[in-house]
């Protein structure tokens, strides 16, 4: 397969409109039209996986965190991140990043975290916010169903578990064309009053281009009235964090030595205990400190996090458990995901999970 080829499956795993704005991801090295002879998946694009990619003739690095995160001005091998690039270049490897892209996906980072301890009924932790529009146009009856049909085949009209939504009303439209025009009902210069259908239907941001072409593609009048407006609205299946509950409630204790051993986690720092039982647990794989208030307003007796500094554990208020079980702990599962993902899409050629461990930090 061509890279160009590979890359739509890759951001349908993790739409990279889903990213957040700081962040580096897609392709980050590499020529679109290389010819791709296997895949090897990792959580950091370090030298030694690289090198790893090279002996296992993988000449596409696919990683969960972002080799190239800052802008770099130049690359002369100084430091490990320009090494790992001048290999990856010298050896026509190339190398695309996910990170926050499936963080904030529903079925991501957060979602692997909380299945891997065992969480029901789950939710989005902090959803996305300003990332919902709405389109509103008008249109003759006849013509309503298919353009609305063509619009949810575009991908408006989900909200939350439910897809084909839309609002419709009916009123009076009226149009009086110039010397330039040629309408689809009436003439020229004729003042025309006619029963038409608003429509109106929301949609992901990321989509407004096809959606507009799908607009324009299936309306039947030469000059096309619509309307789009940003909501203010969160979306619900698109954030950062989850949150959900154990099938058991559990003590403190008996519940970190569960996590230490689901996460296979080297060590775990927390706030002094509360003496509540645990049942409902929120999670945010990576660096998650930000989150610690709202894993409190969503009621969660403790929050798994990682990255957590020395004043951040006061914010628990000794209100929940609130523990850091390391960074690379907190997302250990995720390439294991994206494996299995691709191994699904693409079958000839090798999908293989990388065997290096980049984690930093190591345990005495």
């Amino acid at each position: 397969m061509k890279l160009f080829e590979i890359l739509p499956i890759l951001e349908e795993l993790a739409p990279l409109p889903y990213a957040e704005d700081f962040d580096n991801v897609g392709l980050l090295v590499g020529n679109q039209n290389e010819t791709i002879k296997g895949i090897l998946v990792c959580h950091d694009a370090l030298e030694n996986v690289i090198d790893e990619a090279i002996t296992k003739k993988c000449n596409l690095v696919v990683c969960f965190h972002p080799i190239l995160f800052s802008g770099l001005k130049k690359i002369t091998g100084k430091n490990y991140v320009e090494r790992a690039i001048i290999k990856a270049i010298k050896n026509d490897i190339s190398i695309y990043a996910i990170h926050t892209a499936l963080d904030n996906h529903q079925n991501g980072v957060n979602k692997i975290f909380s299945d891997a301890l065992g969480l029901q009924n789950t939710k989005i932790l902090i959803p996305k916010e300003n990332y919902i529009k709405k389109l509103v146009t008008y249109t003759v009856p006849e013509n309503a169903t298919q353009l609305r049909n063509a619009l949810f085949e575009a991908g408006a009209g989900k909200i939350g578990n439910y897809e084909n939504c839309s609002f419709n009303s009916r009123g009076i439209g009226t149009y009086l064309g110039n010397e330039n025009s040629n309408p689809e009902i009436g003439n020229k210069f004729e003042f025309i009053e006619n029963i038409e259908t608003k429509i109106e239907v929301t949609f992901e941001k990321h989509l407004e281009s096809k959606i507009l072409k799908t607009l324009f593609s299936n309306h039947i009048y030469e000059e096309v009235a619509y309307e789009i407006y940003s909501l203010n609205n969160k979306h619900q299946n698109i954030g950062l964090g989850m949150i959900g509950e154990l099938s058991e409630p559990m003590n403190e204790s008996d519940f970190l030595s569960f996590v230490k051993t689901k996460m296979q986690c080297g060590g775990i720092r927390h706030r002094a205990f509360t003496n509540k039982s645990i049942k409902k647990v929120a999670v945010l794989g990576g660096s998650g400190s930000f989150a610690t208030k709202a894993a409190l307003q969503a009621g969660a007796d403790a929050f798994l996090t990682s990255d957590l500094k020395y004043h951040q554990f006061y914010e628990a208020e000794g209100r929940l458990l609130l523990a850091d079980i390391g960074h690379f702990e907190s997302e250990r599962f995720t390439k294991n995901y994206i494996v299995d993902y691709l191994k699904e899409k693409i079958t000839n050629f090798a999908i293989i999970l990388s065997e290096e461990n980049t984690n930093p930090v190591q345990y005495f």
